[in-house]
Formats: structure tokens, sequence, C-alpha cells
């Protein structure tokens, strides 16, 4: 009888111990639909690109190299922060932050164009060709938030 019991009592631990979580892989995530009562509707492309452009992004980010510039080097990492500031917006579903960051980050990216005359021409080259890269995932994320899809407030 004891045993049966216990067969029971081990039985029923052993049914509600065993649970599921919702898996997620993507780098934003549900973050984009369920954030403080706001909401997206996005496609499921929109989200693919969102997801994308905002990984490339990061990515030439965490690649950035230094320059010979002390000025230069200053104002990558400011462009780093405001970019970073943009994608945490992006994620939170905050209009104003993303309009707020993008202003800050097309600040200093007019800063950067213009201190690149004080780098060497391969250094300029590849600054250049990272801020291109960067403008350029900017510009494809941005169509992808039109501003009939901004979040109510």
């Amino acid at each position: 009888m004891i045993k049966l019991k216990f067969r029971y009592i081990l039985f029923l631990l052993l049914a509600l111990s065993c649970s599921t979580e919702k898996i997620n892989l993507s780098p934003i995530g549900d973050n984009l639909s369920q954030t403080s009562g706001k909401t997206f509707t996005y496609t499921l492309d929109q989200r693919k690109n969102l997801i994308f452009y905002s990984s490339e992004i990061t990515n030439l980010i965490a690649t950035f190299p230094k320059f010979g510039n002390e000025d230069v080097n200053k104002e990558v990492i400011t462009l780093k922060y405001y970019l970073k500031d943009y994608i945490g917006a992006m994620e939170e579903s905050n209009a104003n932050g993303l309009k707020t960051s993008q202003t800050k980050f097309e600040k200093s990216y007019k800063k950067l164009q213009h201190l690149r005359r004080f780098l060497n021409k391969q250094d300029d080259e590849i600054l250049n060709r990272y801020l291109v890269k960067i403008k350029i995932n900017m510009s494809l994320l941005n169509s992808n938030i039109s501003t009939d899809k901004q979040p109510a407030s």
C-alpha cells in the first residue's frame, strides 16, 4: 500500500516537473511585438529583414578597426554607441528613442565624414567601407520601420 502511494506521488511529481518553455532563437525575438502593450504589425518577411539588418549592423560594430587618428577613434566609439542605442530602441519598440538615436547617429556620421580627411589613404578607404555598409543597413532597416507601423501611444 505504501509502495503504491509512493509511486503515485512520484508519478505526480514527475508529471508536474516536466514543462516546456517557449524557445526564442532570434536576437530581437518577440520584443518587437510584446513590449509594454505596444505592438508592431510586421509580416514575417519584415521581421526577418529587421533581424538581418540589425545583426549586420551589430557585426560591423563588433569588427570596427582602430585608426591612427585619436579624434576619429573617439568619434567611432560615439557612433557605435548611437547604433547600439538605435537597435535597443528598435527592440523595445521605442519610437522616440528611434528618432533621437537616429538623429544623433546622423550627426556622428557627418562628423566622421569630416574627420576622414585627417587619415591616410588606406585608413580612409577602410573607414569609408565601414561607413557605407552601416549607412546601407540603416537605410534598409529604416525602410522596414515605416511611420504607419509605429506603435500607438
